[in-house]
């Protein structure tokens, strides 16, 4: 494939993303830094994830969509730490298919997202790459000093909780590939949780005030407990029956013989970008609570006891899991 005619670095960074930079801090992308100011009583808090295409979305995903998810799950990896979203450093890698147009696509998608979370863009890169088109995202954001909730923490004891519903990033992936027999609204609603997903930065506070761990589940869930689980030297049982589902998770599941099969394969997938956590028994009311509050779907799926690594069980029996989640090279 020719190379797609398109103008140049500097004139793509004034064109498309200066109108995104923050017009103190990000120095109009004029600069070859940005100098970011310090905050009484916060830590600076940073995260980087990048997606690549064929790995982390589909050649066929429009660019927007693209550039929302990149921003949303590096948004994701902040609410999991209870922290507050205010920049970001970005680096464009574009195929020789991204043209002018897509280009433009691509930064229409960080604009409505900008808005939509309060960040800015403080600078990056821009290139052309004869491979597939990767970008990637460094965050940034604040929480009050010594307040940075990590994976290490649970203790024996500990309840386990999720936000959300799991299984969606799965299954959306497998309806964008046209391989589920849904209802249209329920593939559309599948799709769009893969493509954008919704970073929980609303239950950030009570993270904060009251995990005693946590993570954003972007490998699988049972990959991602297992982290938690090593970082803090304990074992995570599950029960498989309680992880929650979507509608549209429902009606999938509910056409599978093989329940126990089929709950695997939810909590193994991936891309689902909620929040696992652990907290205190006691704590369990203050958290529906504040869940309420803010109508987000907040479910008790385990316990934490002593011993190592993750237990699911299902109808009350131990399920082996050979691939816990989605393995980075």
């Amino acid at each position: 494939m020719a190379a797609v005619d398109v103008a140049g670095e500097f004139e793509t960074i004034r064109r498309l993303f200066a109108p995104l930079a923050h017009p103190e801090w990000g120095r109009g992308l004029k600069d070859d830094v940005a100098v970011v100011p310090s905050r009484p009583g916060h830590d600076l808090v940073l995260t980087k994830d990048a997606i690549v295409e064929g790995v982390h979305f589909l050649a066929s995903d429009p660019l927007d969509t693209v550039s929302r998810k990149l921003l949303r799950v590096n948004l994701s990896d902040l609410a999991a730490k209870g922290a507050e979203p205010f920049g970001y450093l970005l680096a464009c890698h574009w195929s020789e298919r991204c043209g002018w147009p897509e280009r433009m696509t691509f930064v229409d998608g960080l604009r409505a997202d900008q808005k939509a979370f309060g960040v800015a863009l403080l600078g990056g890169d821009t290139v052309v790459t004869p491979g597939p088109a990767s970008f990637s995202v460094s965050m940034l954001g604040w929480t009050p000093k010594g307040r940075t909730v990590g994976r290490a923490g649970a203790r024996a004891g500990d309840l386990v909780f999720v936000t959300g519903s799991i299984g969606d990033g799965w299954l959306g992936l497998q309806a964008a590939q046209e391989k589920l027999s849904l209802e249209p609204d329920r593939l559309a609603a599948l799709i769009d949780r893969y493509r954008t997903p919704t970073p929980r930065l609303e239950f950030a506070g009570p993270i904060r005030d009251f995990a005693s761990a946590s993570i954003d589940v972007s490998d699988g869930l049972i990959a991602d407990l297992g982290h938690m689980a090593e970082a803090g030297g304990v074992r995570i049982e599950v029960e498989l029956e309680l992880v929650p589902r979507s509608a549209a998770g429902q009606a999938w599941f509910d056409g599978r013989v093989d329940e126990q099969a089929a709950l695997e394969k939810l909590v193994t997938g991936g891309d689902d970008y909620e929040i696992a956590f652990t907290a205190r028994a006691a704590d369990e009311t203050a958290l529906r609570r504040e869940a309420e509050r803010r109508h987000l779907r907040l479910t008790r799926i385990g316990r934490v006891m002593a011993g190592q690594g993750v237990v699911a069980r299902f109808a009350g029996q131990p399920v082996p899991i050979d691939r816990p989640g989605f393995t980075h090279g």
